[in-house]
């Protein structure tokens, strides 16, 4: 079996149809025909049933298909890596953040980093906090940019800033005309809450915990500005980190600073020593940890 073959093998399974395969590849359909059969007599089993004038996996070939698409997966990650290692001005790096530091922290950090590297290129994720985990645990993303500490130990940690949390309540509101605020004087109000697995449902969940009430959750949302929207259109009253801009912050929306002591989140570079950075993301970590984010 080459990985070549299994190339071939994924188009068709994509495509459902042989020719076809034969024609996006630059390939004749017999030799396609041909490298599939000697596939299947390597493997032990057939691959594709047929369907009219199209092919199908079979039960066999979806199976091997799931497999298939790792080994092309893992090849890819060796010679990227094989080819930043050769080059690292002109590597990649794959970053995960959180939503809420796209406005702000990682922008930043990836502008002053291409000032000094400007060949390398970085993919990037937003998501939150429990799937950014996730993609640097699983090797899909180099580094990750997340609050709070995750709990999984193959996970190293770095705190880089500390922000205070904050009472998003709407234009009005009997609380809007403050300052400050202690979270249990809204323990009454219905709340627009993350989602959980978000960073700030997690401390949310704490802060309501300690304040001693449970809230009413109105809505759960997977991102700032849909929460913000909500509690701007009267939904309810929400614990948001800072805004990143007046962009992104909704017209009718009040933000009051929580006093409580647990009313901070802290964000942090995330990464694993379980494999090997490509080179542009073992610079773009030595300089995130060495960089002013406060």
């Amino acid at each position: 079996m080459d990985t070549t073959t299994v190339r071939w093998f994924l188009v068709v399974a994509d495509l459902g149809h042989v020719t076809n395969a034969a024609a996006e590849l630059r390939i004749s359909q017999p030799g396609l025909s041909r490298a599939i059969a000697r596939l299947e007599a390597d493997l032990g089993r057939p691959l594709f049933d047929r369907v009219g004038r199209r092919v199908a996996l079979s039960a066999y070939g979806a199976v091997f298909a799931e497999h298939a698409r790792r080994l092309v997966a893992a090849e890819d990650a060796a010679r990227r890596a094989l080819a930043q290692a050769a080059d690292p001005e002109h590597g990649e790096v794959s970053l995960a953040f959180l939503h809420t530091q796209g406005p702000s922290v990682v922008p930043g950090l990836i502008r002053r980093f291409r000032e000094r590297h400007p060949g390398v290129r970085f993919r990037l994720s937003q998501d939150r906090a429990e799937r950014v985990g996730a993609a640097v645990a699983a090797g899909d993303a180099d580094l990750g940019i997340t609050s709070p500490a995750p709990g999984d130990p193959a996970l190293a940690w770095r705190p880089l800033l500390t922000e205070r949390l904050q009472l998003a309540v709407p234009e009005g509101h009997r609380l809007a005309g403050r300052t400050r605020v202690r979270l249990a004087a809204a323990a009454a109000e219905p709340f627009v809450a993350f989602r959980a697995g978000a960073g700030l449902r997690t401390i949310f969940d704490a802060l309501t915990e300690s304040a001693g009430f449970v809230p009413d959750i109105a809505f759960e949302g997977e991102e700032t500005g849909t929460v913000r929207g909500l509690v701007a259109a009267g939904l309810g009253v929400a614990v948001v980190a800072p805004p990143g801009g007046d962009q992104d912050v909704p017209h009718g929306v009040r933000h009051v600073a929580l006093t409580d002591a647990g009313a901070a989140r802290t964000i942090g570079l995330i990464w694993t020593d379980a494999r090997r950075r490509p080179p542009a993301a073992e610079a773009f970590r030595a300089f995130v940890l060495a960089a002013d984010t406060k």
